[in-house]
């Protein structure tokens, strides 16, 4: 049986500021990226949204981003390795005290936005973030793009690797994202997203952009919460994994078995 992990990006609101329903997304995924207060989740965000994974008995990750609140993360950055490594580092400790209060254990660590995608293509950088993983606790899984830089930095250092994938997201034919600024960046059709979710799993490819097929064998799938399809989203692609025969449960089962 083919075993894979739902995953989405969760407690983004920030005072004021709703973003997402994440209750409703706590229904549909196995494990939550949870927003450390860089890109978006101020310290009550994050502990409503810790507390809302324990009870739903979703498996929590931190998802550290760039201190850029105004552009939501999403815009390059300019930092160095030891920066990048101190800001994962320091984002990944806020969110496991937040775990420990809620009698969770931090299961991984999956970048956000820009570093994400940084990370993928930058050797350097994304060996920082992988050190800041293996530093922050034993056990923990760096989540990244699969076949990207962030698998062979894991390796490199023996740090738990997960490959993930997305379900909203446009791929170019290296395997890497559609920019968000350019065409066919987002999925917005659910019924598309669910069906080319099924044939990632159990098939291992993805059609790119521009037709061309990627290979790849996901651990996680991603949903983002932040989009207005997102909750039907989730449920759907659950619903068709599961009838094709899926198991769909957390990422350490999926990596461990």
């Amino acid at each position: 049986m083919y075993k894979v992990d739902l995953n989405s990006d969760i407690g983004e609101s920030f005072g004021a500021y709703k973003m997402g329903d994440d209750a409703e997304i706590l229904e549909a995924v196995t494990s939550a990226n949870v927003a450390c207060g860089f890109h978006a989740g101020d310290p009550l965000v994050m502990q409503k949204t810790l507390a809302a994974c324990a009870r739903k008995g979703v498996a929590a990750g931190a998802h550290p981003g760039y201190p850029d609140l105004v552009g939501f993360g999403r815009r390059n950055m300019k930092c160095t390795p030891d920066e990048e490594y101190a800001d994962c580092l320091y984002q990944i400790g806020a969110l496991k005290a937040f775990c420990r209060a809620n009698g969770l254990v931090l299961q991984h660590v999956k970048p956000h936005g820009a570093m994400y995608n940084q990370g993928a293509k930058d050797a350097a950088l994304a060996k920082a973030i992988a050190q800041a993983v293996k530093d922050s606790g034993e056990g923990v899984i760096l989540m990244g793009l699969a076949n990207s830089e962030f698998e062979k930095a894991s390796a490199e250092l023996g740090v738990p690797f997960a490959a993930e994938a997305f379900a909203d997201r446009g791929y170019l034919p290296d395997g890497s994202l559609v920019p968000r600024s350019q065409p066919g960046a987002l999925i917005r059709d659910v019924k598309a997203a669910a069906a080319r979710v099924v044939r990632m799993v159990a098939e291992g490819t993805v059609e790119a952009v521009d037709g061309s097929v990627i290979k790849f064998r996901p651990q996680s799938i991603c949903m983002h919460g932040d989009t207005p399809e997102a909750v039907e989203m989730a449920k759907a692609v659950r619903a068709a994994l599961e009838r094709a025969g899926v198991k769909v449960t957390n990422l350490k089962e999926v990596v461990w078995g």
